[in-house]
């Protein structure tokens, strides 16, 4: 069994361009954000004799989601300060695969690159997680992330009767907020070191909303009490064991309003001391893409086959590590592949009552 204050380990999201083939909905919100976006960039006083410009993507994954909005980025900015030149900076932790990343951004791989139809932009690629410095001080003009800054950054505890700190009450429950809590004012703090006056950020970050909602709790089924459901299910099938069943704990916090607001509002704040402000901040829903699509073609075999891909994509790495590593390789591939096809056949089922609605709060800060 893992240790419970173990530093997260092996957290991937498919490589290949497969992340964003399939997170259809991940890029979807950063189409809804882009205007928010927009808006924070004309905002800013730009010299004409600035000596370029730094855009980062932090938690960029394979690149392919945000495409399309860093393209509408660069025109935009290009039109504000023509000839500028701009470095667009794509960090994640060293296991993302930069190969997929590259070929996305050079346009090698599924997607076109917005570097065909631009001119005086440098891309840029740095191994690094956001809960690091990843710049040098003061020459981040704008930084962005998306869906990404709810890994935490240490698991702070297993949970004992659910996979996801949604779960959670009681002592793992507080563990995990104070976790999140430390995690946030960490990646602001490194921002704030990095951004120049007057910089922006626009971060993206799955959270509990107003009327409590979240990812994939919207309505009908509660996917991440499925999950649970699930593996408790495997478990007293004899499927895996009690030790694997309690070290599937996803090392994630989804912050509410109040809390992504704290340390830019609160003057006593070490990341409002470092001279971050809140400019904004609101909630959004972005439909489930695959569910909408669903109530047009009522194909619930297509709908399933689908929609278990995307969430695929960024857990089956933390499922699979929590199997024992002493299980053949196979035995290993098998029981995951079995966990999701329980799913999909769930999905199938009752097709009505799934859909993975993204709940996001969209934020904007400067650097005073």
């Amino acid at each position: 069994m893992a240790s419970q204050t173990s530093a997260v380990q092996n957290i991937t999201m498919s490589g290949g361009g497969v992340y964003s083939l399939t997170t259809r909905g991940a890029e979807d919100v950063i189409n809804a954000a882009t205007p928010m976006l927009l808006s924070a960039l004309y905002s800013m006083n730009i010299s004409k004799n600035q000596d370029g410009f730094t855009f980062s993507d932090m938690g960029t994954a394979d690149g392919g989601t945000s495409l399309k909005m860093v393209e509408k980025f660069i025109h935009a900015l290009q039109k504000k300060v023509p000839g500028i030149s701009i470095n667009i900076v794509y960090t994640d932790q060293p296991k993302n695969d930069f190969n997929g990343l590259v070929q996305t951004v050079l346009g090698l791989g599924h997607f076109s690159s917005y570097l065909e139809r631009t001119n005086n932009v440098y891309p840029l690629f740095s191994a690094n997680s956001f809960y690091k410095q990843i710049l040098p001080d003061y020459t981040l003009d704008f930084g962005f992330s998306a869906t990404a800054m709810h890994w935490l950054s240490r698991k702070p505890c297993e949970l004992s009767n659910h996979v996801h700190m949604v779960g959670a009450d009681g002592e793992e429950y507080l563990r995990f907020a104070e976790q999140g809590r430390k995690d946030w004012e960490s990646i602001l703090l490194n921002r704030a070191r990095e951004l120049r006056s007057g910089g922006q950020l626009v971060l993206l970050n799955f959270c509990r909303d107003e009327k409590g909602k979240y990812l994939g709790n919207t309505t009908g089924v509660n996917m991440f009490s499925n999950f649970a459901k699930i593996w408790q299910d495997f478990m007293a099938q004899g499927r895996i064991k009690e030790e694997e069943y309690q070290s599937m704990t996803l090392p994630q916090y989804y912050n509410t309003v109040e809390e992504l607001s704290s340390p830019l509002i609160n003057i006593e704040n070490p990341v409002y001391q470092a001279g971050l402000r809140l400019k904004q901040i609101e909630t959004h829903i972005t439909p489930c893409s695959f569910a909408d699509s669903f109530k047009v073609h009522h194909d619930a075999h297509r709908f399933a086959k689908e929609y278990i891909p995307t969430i695929r994509s960024w857990n089956e790495s933390i499922f699979f590590g929590a199997l024992d590593s002493q299980r053949p390789f196979e035995e290993r591939q098998q029981i995951i592949h079995d966990y999701y096809k329980t799913y999909q056949d769930q999905v199938e089922e009752s097709p009505e009552l799934h859909r993975m609605d993204y709940v996001h709060a969209f934020t904007i800060i400067e650097k005073i």
